[in-house]
């Protein structure tokens, strides 16, 4: 099975092929001692090897460089068995071994060849995770490497030129995610609590979303821009968190850096659960059950026009806003509500049989992607938990290792199959104009506290039961306690 076809970035790195087969052309890793002979391919396909093999396997030789898919799935899933700092420094220790038999033997002549293909491959490391360079060992490592693949160029000097402008483009890279992250820092959205005044009706002048944007299918796609825009800071190295951070054997070399990764992550899941608060306070904050219910209707249309732009990480936000329970209870409002769209998206995100129907939608969505003509058609956000969910649970279910002692790289290649696959949908140009204004009021919109949203539900819709007599009962102690 081929990998989807990929843009600029990681098409460069897996290669026309993408399949992880050993191509036409780029030779073969002679056998050795924990070399060829501890890999095992079937139907062309590596499907197991010793650590030591694979490592091996990843170095050029004269005659052989590596299939960039493996290059990019073995980069990816090292770090589940070692810091990529370790690996880089195996990697240079075999090919100072190498460098020192073909000064020894006949094939001096080929060295300069040899050194290009180290470059290269370095080039393609630096340009896919360029993160792993982050720290003074890693960095202090890669120009180590540099120095002795230089030494045999000192002629003309074009391998030491190819390094200079690598290491060049990986600090720009590196300080362009470093600037990143530290705006993104500064974006985090603020929860509001009511505070302890028990009568919280907004101020007349107050905007609410109807008053900034009355046009479901525009807001939708200002959500896509916001989605796109937060998704792309995600990065393949990012997503393998979710794999070493659970296993217990990692967790003797997770360092700083490790920790910096999961920003991207957790500020990606964190603006899922504010989209979600802000349809909740939306709703609850408004005290005319008429408006309340055009607010309903209106949501329930852009989670709609979210799924059919293939935005299904909005969609699912926005529907679970309506499902929290100072929402839900709001049984009066929802029943001027005509339900029948919302109860079409509840059937697509229906969590029965593992989430069948929108594992159906996102498939259908993957296949219109993959033969788009225009930016629009290309966009597919999964519902980033489910995706999340879908990698830890391939890495639970099947073994690191199998009996013979070998790693499971056929596992490995699924996991990298999949993490590409989302690299290659983050990566889409956004086709929508942008509103700033709206953009700015879905990203700083006041959000109610759990808490507030009862408070607000019920002075709205008193209680019922007396579950809900004893909550709102609570709230009140509390709230004048406070005060």
């Amino acid at each position: 099975e081929t990998m989807p076809q990929t843009s600029v970035v990681f098409s460069s790195i897996l290669g026309p092929s993408g399949s992880g087969q050993v191509q036409p052309g780029m030779g073969e890793r002679g056998s050795g001692a924990g070399g060829a002979g501890d890999l095992i391919f079937q139907d062309g396909r590596l499907v197991s090897g010793s650590l030591e093999a694979l490592m091996e396997h990843l170095v050029p030789t004269v005659d052989y460089y590596p299939d960039r898919t493996f290059i990019f799935t073995f980069l990816l899933t090292s770090r589940v068995f070692m810091p990529p700092h370790d690996l880089l420094a195996r990697v240079g220790q075999i090919c100072l071994e190498q460098r020192q038999q073909l000064e020894a033997g006949p094939e001096k002549a080929k060295l300069k060849s040899f050194s290009a293909k180290i470059v290269q491959l370095l080039k393609e490391w630096t340009e896919a995770f360029p993160y792993d360079f982050q720290d003074e060992k890693a960095l202090g490592e890669l120009k180590a490497i540099a120095y002795r693949v230089t030494q045999c160029d000192e002629e003309n000097g074009t391998v030491k030129k190819a390094i200079t402008q690598m290491i060049q483009s990986l600090l720009l890279s590196l300080a362009a995610r470093s600037q990143l992250q530290e705006l993104r820092e500064k974006l985090r959205l603020p929860a509001v609590d009511k505070g302890p005044v028990l009568k919280a009706k907004p101020p007349a002048a107050q905007k609410d979303i109807l008053g900034v944007c009355c046009d479901p299918l525009v807001l939708a796609q200002q959500l896509t821009h916001i989605e796109l825009e937060r998704v792309s800071s995600i990065h393949p190295e990012d997503l393998m968190q979710i794999i070493s951070h659970t296993d217990s054997l990692d967790n003797h070399h997770r360092c700083r850096g490790d920790m910096a990764k999961t920003y991207s992550l957790e500020a990606y899941d964190s603006w899922f659960n504010c989209l979600s608060m802000l349809v909740a306070t939306e709703v609850c904050r408004v005290v005319k059950k008429k408006h309340r219910t055009r607010v309903l209707e209106f949501f329930i249309d852009v989670a709609r026009e979210c799924f059919n732009i293939g935005n299904f990480n909005s969609m699912m936000a926005i529907i679970s806003g309506m499902n929290l329970s100072p929402v839900a209870r709001l049984k009066k409002t929802w029943s001027k509500v005509k339900t029948a769209k919302f109860d079409v998206l509840e059937h697509h995100m229906d969590p029965s049989s593992n989430f069948c129907n929108y594992r159906t939608a996102l498939q259908g969505a993957t296949q219109r992607s993959q033969t788009a003509n225009s930016s629009r058609e290309k966009i597919v956000i999964p519902v980033f938990n489910l995706f999340v969910k879908d990698i830890y649970f391939l890495h639970k279910i099947h073994t690191n290792h199998l009996p013979n002692g070998h790693i499971n790289f056929k596992k490995f290649w699924e996991i990298s199959r999949q993490i590409h696959e989302f690299m290659t949908w983050t990566q889409v140009e956004c086709p929508f104009e942008k509103d700033k204004k709206i953009q700015s009021y879905l990203l700083t919109a006041p959000i109610y506290s759990e808490e507030a949203l009862f408070i607000a539900s019920f002075e709205s819709e008193g209680p019922e039961n007396h579950m809900e007599k004893d909550s709102w009962k609570a709230l009140r102690t509390t709230l004048l306690h406070r005060a």
